[in-house]
């Protein structure tokens, strides 16, 4: 499950139902999905989109979602940082960012407009939505290993528009223990 920081706060979120109600309150989508049969870790890709189905198709007709795929990463996968990098600057999108975790984790960072960075730390069984225009960043955990159901509306409108606002500076994954780094401390 979820852990959700608030890291200009140093407060820490647990609670399945407070992190809903809290994310739902900047407009995140957030719940568990259990699969309806046991899910080898060794399964295709085929076997995981067979496996939760249902739950992609009601997703689909609750928000326009055309197609989903799974995205596998190791830490040995080609240009893995390369590929990270485009996602760990501060952007958004021109449609939803939807991710079901089903195995590694990572953390979006999500930066209301009118409102103070969160940081939704995801494993297996998460979902979030992430609305179109939402300012986030998202980073694999240290162990750089994610594989997680994705959704589109259009696959096409899926690039990352960058604010170029900086904020993304001055945090860092609270996978990996530091969710914060205060202005002093970055140029030390």
């Amino acid at each position: 499950m979820a852990t959700l920081r608030i890291p200009d706060r140093d407060q820490t979120i647990s609670d399945y139902n407070e992190i809903k109600q809290y994310l739902a309150g900047i407009g995140i989508g957030y719940e568990i999905w259990k699969p309806s049969s046991h899910l080898e870790r060794s399964a295709t890709n085929e076997e995981v989109l067979n496996a939760f189905a249902g739950e992609i198709n009601k997703l689909k007709d609750q928000g326009g979602y055309q197609t989903a795929d799974v995205i596998d990463l190791f830490p040995d996968t080609p240009n893995l940082d390369v590929m990270l990098a485009k996602f760990s600057k501060e952007h958004w999108h021109d449609e939803d960012e939807v991710r079901f975790i089903i195995e590694g984790s990572g953390v979006f960072h999500i930066h209301p407009k009118d409102g103070e960075v969160v940081a939704l730390e995801v494993e297996e069984g998460d979902l979030a939505r992430v609305p179109a225009g939402t300012w986030h960043w998202f980073d694999l955990c240290e162990n750089k290993r994610i594989r997680a159901i994705r959704l589109f509306q259009d696959p096409s409108g899926w690039t990352p528009h960058y604010t170029e606002s900086g904020v993304d500076s001055g945090y860092m994954p609270v996978c990996f223990g530091l969710s914060f780094i205060p202005a002093q401390l970055q140029s030390l």
